[in-house]
């Protein structure tokens, strides 16, 4: 269980973002070096920051109010309860990519979220990064589509996609059957 004492010791957790007079107010219990403030309640803790992803050995991100990436350059503030934390690691597969196929949108996700279905396949930071960022150039460019045989761009785009997450199968290996 983490509390306020070890969740910032080698944690995954997504922050939701609140507004900021939730927060208004307060006094901070924590002040960090990089300048990010903690407000701790028995259920979770405030983060008002400028700096989300990686936070020196944790991996937090914030899902922002309205649609959008997060700016960084902004202080946002979320909030996150003791039981939203997952242990975090470098070499463990204790990842997989989640894809919004509506929005198009990628993100990683912890094994230890309820929602992970079992379907996608675990992989550990560096290896999941390496896939999630093959799949946004999959949606930023056409030209891997060049010399492949298909009807329709769009559902190419979806099998290709769902058989990178779904499989650790290369792209030329996923590619192979539309040549």
């Amino acid at each position: 269980m983490y509390n306020k004492t070890n969740f910032f010791k080698h944690t995954f957790c997504i922050f939701n973002e609140v507004a900021p007079d939730t927060v208004q107010g307060k006094d901070f219990h924590y002040n960090s070096k990089s300048g990010s403030s903690y407000y701790f309640t028995n259920e979770g803790v405030y983060r008002n920051s400028n700096h989300w992803g990686r936070a020196a050995n944790c991996r937090w991100r914030l899902m922002p109010l309205e649609d959008g990436k997060t700016n960084n350059s902004v202080a946002k503030t979320g909030y996150a309860k003791w039981t939203d934390f997952y242990p975090n690691n470098e070499t463990e597969n204790l990842f997989y990519i989640e894809w919004d196929s509506e929005t198009d949108t990628i993100h990683f996700q912890h094994k230890s979220n309820p929602e992970y279905d079992g379907k996608a396949v675990l992989r550990n930071a560096a290896e999941t990064t390496k896939r999630i960022q093959l799949i946004k150039k999959l949606f930023e460019t056409d030209s891997w589509a060049d010399y492949l045989n298909y009807d329709d761009l769009e559902s190419l785009r979806s099998v290709i996609t769902e058989a990178l997450i779904t499989t650790n199968k290369t792209l030329q290996q996923i590619k192979q059957p539309f040549l």
